[in-house]
């Protein structure tokens, strides 16, 4: 197992100080200068602009909605069966398969979709929006899209840290007089702020990485529009073949997402 994620990562370092890798019997040693011509590049500045806009939008929206959704299903108001339906309801992106997800909201974003019906029937817009096809909207609708797929796991995580919060913190915080904002903002936060940055953590790492979703939707158009470091990586080794780019810019991403990922252990093991 060791060997099998070794040896790859081994190449793909060794690949990125070379030029024209496996398409030349014989590529030369360049140094960094892969990494100087891919930090010029125009795509891969783009690219690098909207994994920015993607992985900060989701990962703001799902820890919202998270700690939304989970507040709701922890509340004393709710009975236990509504408990149980909302549970079911807000679960369900999490059961879906990313091709799943991309075919569902494709047909719900399509210009004669569910979503354009609503807005033109609503008369909150006179036409029909190319959701996925328009390069105003196109990143807007794949960081809802990839949103909606990822939230319920930020909500049964807070849920599982709500649930553990003890509820004298809170009574005892009445009897002194917080509202429920203060108590919000002065017990849930700090008791949750642990769960909320392992989350952030994790999220990143894994919406950084994000490939299946944007590329069965938009194939990283119209353009450049949603193109993000995922799939310039792919676009790089696949279609135009140029191997020693598409490893520079995966190094990147890697040397990116240890540090995270170096970050998160190390924050759980003093946790």
């Amino acid at each position: 197992m060791v060997v099998l994620l070794v040896i790859p990562i081994f190449l793909v370092i060794r690949y990125s100080f070379y030029d024209n890798v496996i398409i030349n019997k014989n590529p030369e040693f360049v140094g960094f200068e892969n990494f100087k011509e891919l930090l010029t590049n125009k795509s891969f500045l783009v690219a690098v602009k909207n994994t920015t806009i993607f992985v900060g939008g989701s990962i703001i929206v799902h820890m919202i909605l998270g700690i939304t959704f989970a507040m709701v299903l922890n509340t004393k108001y709710l009975g236990s069966k509504t408990k149980a339906l909302f549970r079911v309801m807000f679960s369900l992106p999490w059961m879906f398969t990313a091709s799943v997800i991309a075919v569902l909201w494709m047909m719900l974003l399509n210009p004669n979709g569910f979503i354009n019906y609503i807005l033109v029937e609503s008369n909150l817009t006179s036409t029909h929006i190319e959701w996925l096809a328009s390069r105003d909207w196109a990143l807007f609708s794949v960081t809802m899209i990839n949103i909606w797929a990822g939230y319920p796991f930020f909500m049964i995580s807070v849920l599982a840290g709500l649930q553990g919060i003890q509820s004298e913190l809170y009574e005892a915080a009445a009897i002194d007089g917080a509202n429920s904002i203060q108590s919000f903002f002065q017990i849930t936060i700090p008791q949750l702020k642990p769960i909320l940055i392992s989350l952030i953590l994790l999220d990143f790492v894994w919406t950084i990485q994000q490939f299946a979703l944007i590329w069965m939707t938009t194939g990283g158009g119209p353009i450049d529009a949603t193109e993000i470091l995922s799939t310039f990586i792919y676009k790089q080794g696949f279609s135009q073949y140029q191997y020693s780019l598409a490893s520079t810019s995966a190094v990147i991403l890697l040397v990116i997402s240890t540090v995270v990922a170096i970050f998160y252990v190390r924050h759980q093991r003093e946790g």
